[in-house]
């Protein structure tokens, strides 16, 4: 049977989707292996190749965000850099994947590291090297523009987070960079803005989840635009060279953010191995000439193209990577490499376990057949989709993705986005299972009609959101399009009005103490099965277990740092940042770091501790509770450990230091146990340049949240 060329091509791009979407398990070569074959192909190679190498080939000259230039005798491809932290970007049929941000409120390592191995495998299959990302700058400003590439306000969980993220995707072979390298909290004058910033903090606060990056085994870390002390990052010896290269002892290639390199001797010199997006200007040529006037060793040369052949080699992708198939033509003409898989399912499954349930007044939620609801009605924007956009584009814009409902913001952290289930589909289709009606009014302006609805309903569901974007951080923390007043035109006729909002940075929210708003959901930025995820919640399929990886304020003013429009600006909060602030000042926040709510309840006792081997070098402290659920559904609680420490290390009054997601079935009970080490017990002492524990009274405080400690107790060293 001769088969039909549409046919042909049928079959041939869905055995490409089948290889090129699945994941694998790459068995990651030793840095010191690498470095032995690196070591051969290094020594074989002229300068003008190493030159190639570390240089790209400028922006918009290639499929790719940013390309190298192959090498032929010896060989050495040209390395494709392809954004971003969420999935592929700038090509169609790829996932658009929950943010950073998101994702850190599930506080579950697994679906951290499941995520990264599905982005993982999406960028092998795209012929992508190197995925520019996590991102995993600390949400210090509750303004910052690009909070939600990242994993919250908290250095300890930014670091699991990134570490499981980056073991994710480097399974498939993939490099991962972390980014952007270091203090780079702000989009204001990012390009030239200099942050001041003490060495404690810079250790403690900042450059912690980069740190569990280098122990995760990153292949690249991108440096920022910004200046650190009045000096740019990717020229900056002391971050690049004496803090990630000698005492991280960071194996892999540093590389620049885009247009971020201003010398070719400093940078060179000072730690930078790969110039982005390149062209001739600092690297290539001008790095040829630099040595040959021995401005830069050829040592040094060799070493940075070393660094970027070892990571390679590392990931295993001299052994059958796939081609660069980053296709942008007409998809009608060229449908290109489809790599979504079955990533959809995971994508909804771990939108809906980001969820984080603020408020349920008189178990409002979940909606089920014994709920008696009859008719739901659904306002704002949000809740529905731009009537103007196509599937397969990408938020890889800025301009694009900010109509309609909010899954993730624009910029270079954005990625392409095959569809939108939005919230009001979501809902629409769990509620037409259950025979409940749904109307709805997505025109935020329109209050009078939403009022007039919403009268008419069992429950009202107002959307809301705050778009976000790379280059342009919040003037404010109020939510778009003035929906305040929809949300209380709503509320003063609907005793059962229930709050939506879409972001990833806090919000203000001056109607929280109306009697009529019983729920507040916090879906953060979710990815395209938004609707999915959320109905699976609002119709307990799942029962919610987000917990918040930020502080949210009562007030703008209550926060410890705001956006600076100087040129140079210190951190002078120091090691006060976020949910630290508000202990150390006695602020109460409207919902605290690590808060959430479940449909069920939970009970903590029994807390014991065992403390084995007490020098500075060599400690185990192990710390486990019993925990019970003791409401009437299974659930998932997120056990949380912070830890004060002895008045005279000067720390904040307490810190996380552990985590655990454990699911209980009702009446169910089980024990969590935290392993505290040198590394959670420690403070950064400025003189010896060391990790030091601190001698005194510790105590261990146990929780679902940082204000709601359950379970406490205390140890001398």
């Amino acid at each position: 049977m001769k088969l039909s060329a549409s046919i042909l091509l049928l079959l041939s791009t869905s055995i490409t989707t089948l290889l090129s979407s699945a994941e694998i398990n790459i068995d990651l070569l030793s840095w010191d292996e690498a470095y032995e074959k690196a070591d051969k192909l290094i020594n074989e190679m002229t300068l003008d190749q190493i030159a190639d190498i570390t240089t790209g080939k400028g922006l918009f000259m290639g499929p790719c965000t940013g390309v190298t230039t192959a090498t032929t005798n010896p060989d050495f491809p040209a390395l494709c850099l392809a954004d971003g932290p969420l999935g592929v970007r700038g090509t169609p049929f790829a996932s658009a994947f929950p943010a950073g941000m998101t994702m850190a409120a599930s506080f579950d390592k697994e679906m951290l590291r499941k995520r990264g191995e599905a982005m993982g495998a999406e960028f092998r299959g795209k012929g992508a090297h190197v995925q520019l990302g996590p991102g995993m700058n600390i949400a210090r400003v509750a303004k910052a523009g690009r909070n939600w590439e990242g994993f919250g306000e908290d250095p300890f969980l930014s670091g699991v987070a990134a570490a499981e993220t980056i073991i994710g995707i480097q399974s498939q072979g993939v490099i991962a960079a972390a980014k952007h390298y270091i203090v780079n909290e702000q989009e204001t004058n990012r390009m030239i803005h200099s942050v001041t910033i003490d060495d404690r903090t810079l250790h403690e606060v900042y450059l912690w989840p980069f740190a569990r990056s280098v122990e995760a085994g990153v292949g690249t870390i991108m440096c920022s635009y910004n200046k650190i002390n009045g000096t740019y990052a990717c020229e900056n010896s002391r971050v690049m060279n004496e803090i990630l290269k000698d005492e991280l002892n960071f194996k892999g290639f540093v590389h620049s953010d885009w247009l971020a390199t201003h010398s070719t001797t400093k940078a060179a010199n000072n730690g930078l191995d790969m110039t982005m997006p390149g062209g001739w200007i600092h690297f290539g040529g001008a790095l040829k000439t630099a040595v040959k006037n021995s401005k830069i060793e050829i040592t040094r040369a060799k070493d940075m193209a070393r660094r970027i052949v070892a990571s390679w080699y590392k990931m295993r992708q001299d052994e059958n990577f796939p081609s660069i198939k980053m296709n942008t033509n007409n998809e009608l003409k060229d449908p290109g490499t489809d790599v979504q898989g079955d990533h959809a399912k995971l994508i909804r499954e771990h939108g809906a376990a980001s969820i984080v349930l603020l408020r349920n007044k008189n178990n409002i939620l979940p909606l089920t057949s014994k709920s008696g609801i009859k008719k739901i009605a659904i306002f704002g924007t949000d809740a529905g989709l731009d009537s103007g956009r196509k599937n397969n584009t990408s938020c890889g814009v800025i301009s694009q993705c900010n109509k309609g409902t909010f899954i993730q913001g624009g910029g270079s952290g954005g990625s392409n986005v095959p569809y939108i289930i939005s919230p009001l589909e979501g809902i629409t289709k769990r509620a037409n299972d259950l025979s409940i009606e749904v109307v709805s009014s997505i025109n935020d302006g329109k209050t009078s009609e939403a009022a007039s609805i919403a009268k008419t309903a069992d429950i009202a569901f107002v959307f809301a959101k705050s778009y976000v974007a790379e280059m342009k951080d919040l003037s404010h923390l109020k939510v778009d399009n003035n929906v305040d007043k929809l949300i209380q035109a709503v509320a003063d006729e609907n005793k059962n009005t229930i709050v939506v909002i879409h972001s990833a940075n806090a919000v203000v929210m001056p109607w929280e103490n109306h009697p009529n708003i019983t729920g507040i959901l916090w879906p953060g930025l979710p990815g395209q099965e938004s609707g999915n995820s959320l109905a699976d919640v609002v119709f307990g399929d799942i029962n919610p277990s987000g917990r918040l990886p930020i502080t949210i304020a009562k007030k703008e003013t209550d926060y410890p740092a705001d956006v600076s429009s100087k040129f140079e600006f210190e951190y002078t909060e120091r090691l006060l940042v976020g949910y630290k602030y508000f202990d150390a000042k006695g602020i109460d926040p409207l919902f605290e770091f690590g808060y959430g709510l479940s449909y069920t309840t939970f009970n903590y006792t029994d807390i014991k501790m065992n403390m084995n081997n007490i020098t500075n070098n060599n400690i185990n402290t192990q710390v486990t509770v019993q925990v019970q659920n003791t409401g009437d559904q299974d659930g998932s609680e997120i056990v949380q450990a912070y830890l004060s420490y002895p008045e005279s290390a000067y720390e904040p009054p307490k810190l996380l230091r552990g985590f655990e997601k454990i699911f209980l079935k009702k009446g169910q009970s089980n024990q969590v146990t935290f392993h505290l080490g040198k590394q959670e017990l420690s403070i950064w002492d400025v003189t010896s340049q060391q990790w030091i524990i601190p001698k005194g009274l510790f105590r261990i405080h146990i929780g679902a949240s940082s204000r709601d400690i359950r379970q406490s107790i205390s140890f001398n060293i």
